[in-house]
């Protein structure tokens, strides 16, 4: 059997690698030659790079609070990685799997709000209760297996969210069925990069960013006045990128079945399960990137619509085309870009521009 575990950022920040470990400028491959890498205010510039959240992160701030933002926004991610994380025991979200019921704490509970949220406004394309099936697969633990369709059909009774009771007000939560799980992963560095942009705010930082794996998101603009240009890579191509999108104050978040995956006889299985199977999703999508204010939104919505497919993906957009924008890339090799952003994209390659009153 042929593995394969790959970690990769689907995009990257000018400004960013010149702050990061030899471990993170790897998977922050940047063309230097078409994103630029200068700091005209070197000397208030502030980094910080760790790995939590299961991934390398990179902290940016500027100006004379950069400081006290930094050590903010890692306080922050580490105690929300300490509640948040799956193989964490003592975890809030480790705990409750393991009883079938406790107590949330409130960006807990926030955090399950939405994503039980999204769950509903995509018709299960997101759902926050895969994990029973992401470890029958074997993506937490890397031991990777195939599961047949008899043990996927009982695990799917497993993932139905009416099957749980969760009270925002209390902060309760429980399951009615034996072996349900709860696993906030595909939502959680969402909320974080948000809670980072907050941390930074209130240290009185007007200028800075942060990655967390594929989610970057940026507060303000750059020193000097300047848009952030973050590069979106292809899904295909290590070294080369889809298009360079100038932004600010937005999250950036993609996801992709290229991310992490394993193969068995010549046949590719990636992380990104279609609830409505136990599978992988077939997806005609190999990338999607979402581009919002909102980083919680954004992280749910970029795996969501991989699991919708291109022409369901373009109708949802169309549907709330004024809380997010998107960047697809399907398998056929097209790349597609909302209107919304059209203008602040810089396409490697030929694009369709997808308009709100398009029908898909």
């Amino acid at each position: 059997m042929l593995r394969k575990w790959i970690f990769v950022i689907g995009l990257c920040v000018s400004m960013l690698c010149c702050g990061c470990s030899e471990q993170t400028e790897a998977s922050c491959a940047v063309d230097k030659t078409a994103v630029t890498n200068e700091d005209e205010n070197e000397d208030e510039k502030v980094t910080r790079d760790f790995f939590a959240m299961d991934t390398y992160i990179c902290l940016t701030a500027y100006g004379e609070n950069g400081e006290a933002g930094i050590i903010a926004a890692e306080n922050c991610i580490q105690d929300l990685d300490a509640r948040l994380s799956t193989g964490n025991a003592s975890s809030e979200i480790a705990q409750l799997n393991a009883n079938g019921a406790g107590r949330l704490s409130e960006d807990t509970c926030v955090i399950l709000q939405e994503a039980l949220h999204l769950q509903k406004e995509t018709n299960g394309a997101f759902n926050p209760l895969m994990y029973p099936i992401m470890q029958a697969w074997g993506f937490p633990t890397q031991e990777y297996r195939i599961p047949d369709d008899s043990e996927l059909q009982k695990l799917l009774s497993l993932i139905k969210p009416e099957n749980m009771q969760f009270s925002l007000e209390t902060g309760t939560v429980s399951f009615s069925v034996s072996g349900m799980e709860l696993d906030l992963g595909g939502i959680a560095k969402g909320y974080t990069s948000d809670a980072v942009m907050d941390c930074f705010c209130s240290s009185g930082v007007t200028s800075g960013m942060v990655s967390l794996g594929g989610n970057v998101q940026t507060i303000g603009t750059k020193p000097d006045g300047s848009l952030w240009r973050v590069a979106i890579r292809h899904p295909d191509k290590e070294k080369d990128f889809l298009g360079i999108l100038e932004t600010k104050d937005c999250a950036v978040i993609t996801s992709g079945g290229y991310e992490r995956y394993f193969e068995e006889n010549g046949v590719r299985y990636h992380h990104i399960m279609d609830p409505a199977t136990g599978k992988p999703a077939d997806s005609d999508l190999l990338s999607v990137t979402i581009v919002s204010q909102n980083g919680l939104l954004a992280d749910g919505l970029s795996t969501a619509l991989f699991v919708m497919g291109l022409d369901k993906a373009i109708s949802y957009w169309q549907a709330h085309a004024s809380t997010f924008d998107a960047i697809l890339y399907a398998t056929d090799g097209t790349l597609y870009v909302t209107a919304g952003i059209q203008d602040d994209f810089s396409a490697n390659y030929p694009c369709e521009i997808i308009q709100e009153g398009m029908q898909s």
